[in-house]
């Protein structure tokens, strides 16, 4: 299969505008150049705290918020047409083949124990609030899952490793993809409107959500999901 690669760089306000992706599968790299807090589309600004330091802008797919910037994620965004052979009619199962290839990403980079969750959305009383701090269909952990909220990670010995959301229209499905590189929830805190005793109790809560890689280049993990898309 043939996919058209862009790579787009700037502001992440910029990064998130209209594109002509021509009816075929394509793969945006996105680099940033300066952190920016992205909130999901039916997220009220009001969980921001006053003249937040960084950037807000928002995205056009559900889910909680994610802090991207150089040091903080690797984000790709993923198109593929409507009626393309990857393409799916169910909403959740159209993660799944994307999971695998993240999955498989992941490894390649030198991490063990990825997993694709193909169970339904597991929620936390964070998620609403902070990407990593929930599950959906398709993501990718480290380590073996029960399938069950709570604990020390999100249902997993290790956190999650790979975030994804999904917007789809008539031309097809964009999803939105995160893969951890660090993960600081204090960053996250700070730029969220929480009472002082929420955010403090908030960081040990969602400390293990997350299972970074570690610093990658976007070179090395572009080579590498380039090397396992189908």
């Amino acid at each position: 299969m043939t996919w058209r690669v862009i790579r787009a760089r700037g502001r992440a306000a910029d990064l998130f505008g209209p594109r002509d992706y021509e009816d075929v599968p394509t793969l945006i790299v996105c680099q940033v150049e300066s952190p920016a807090l992205v909130l999901g589309s039916t997220q009220p600004a009001s969980v921001v705290v006053p003249a937040p330091p960084v950037d807000v802008v928002r995205r056009r797919s559900g889910g909680g918020a994610v802090l991207v910037g150089p040091d903080h994620v690797f984000w790709v965004d993923v198109f593929v047409p409507t009626g393309h052979a990857l393409w799916e009619a169910d909403v959740g199962r159209a993660f799944w083949w994307l999971g695998d290839v993240w999955a498989e990403t992941v490894r390649s980079l030198g991490v063990d124990g990825a997993v694709v969750h193909r169970g339904p959305l597991i929620t936390t009383p964070w998620s609403p609030l902070v990407c990593f701090a929930g599950l959906g269909p398709g993501e990718v952990t480290i380590g073996a899952g029960d399938d069950k909220a709570g604990g020390k990670a999100v249902g997993v010995a290790g956190g999650k490793a790979v975030g994804m959301a999904q917007r789809r229209t008539r031309e097809g499905s964009l999803f939105q993809c995160a893969l951890a590189l660090s993960w600081f929830p204090e960053q996250m805190l700070a730029l969220l409107d929480l009472p002082d005793g929420a955010r403090r109790g908030a960081q040990d809560e969602l400390r293990h959500v997350a299972h970074p890689i570690g610093s990658r280049t976007v070179d090395d993990c572009t080579m590498a999901l380039l090397g396992h898309l189908p």
